[in-house]
């Protein structure tokens, strides 16, 4: 009995260690920032876009400190690796589907952003399905949209909140457009690759 005991307590220890884990601060850090996609919606629909735009820089700030933190305190986890990525994505494509409702930006735009980010989560998510070793790690180039981005978003919400045209982004929401095509071909590109020729085969 004493033995059974024993290895009870030992299991439930382990998986309370590894339930804490998984809960470290750096996918605490990107568990808030989805909570935070609501809020900014919310804000920027009722036109309260000075707060939007404090929400998105916290939101922004969490994005930059929990891969930061996973690094330096070895904390990376498998469900950081998705929950990170994810999270980039529901922020923006929330807050461009949201610019397209208001009136902010082009649709085009907002139909390019939307269409990789879909067809990217949908890939991720057939790889899940047939247990297919999909790399999920994010390439430079995807990088360099996901900033891109990320900036057009801010400075249209910090326009709004001083009332200025957003015209004068033209030249920001071409590059960043351009960069999202780029990039969403090669994400495409990669998984095929990988779906035809699974990691560990010739």
């Amino acid at each position: 009995m004493r033995n059974d005991i024993s290895v009870g307590q030992v299991l439930k220890g382990q998986r309370a260690e590894s339930a804490a884990f998984l809960l470290n601060i750096p996918n605490s850090l990107t568990i808030l920032r989805i909570l935070l996609v609501p809020v900014l919606v919310g804000l920027m629909v009722y036109g309260h876009y000075d707060y939007a735009l404090v929400t998105l820089l916290v939101a922004a700030l969490t994005d930059g400190l929990d891969g930061t933190i996973a690094r330096m305190a070895n904390q990376r986890t498998q469900l950081g690796a998705y929950l990170d990525p994810l999270a980039d994505k529901l922020l923006i494509m929330s807050t461009f589907v949201t610019f397209a409702v208001l009136g902010l930006v082009p649709v085009w735009s907002v139909i390019l952003v939307v269409s990789r980010d879909a067809i990217l989560l949908t890939g991720t998510l057939l790889a899940r399905m047939t247990e297919t070793a999909l790399n999920v790690a994010p390439t430079l180039l995807g990088k360099a949209t996901t900033v891109s981005q990320l900036a057009y978003i801010i400075l249209v919400v910090g326009l709004n909140a001083r009332h200025t045209d957003v015209l004068v982004l033209n030249p920001l929401l071409y590059g960043m457009s351009a960069l999202t095509v780029i990039s969403g071909f090669h994400y495409i590109a990669r998984g095929l690759s990988q779906f035809n020729f699974p990691q560990g085969t010739s």
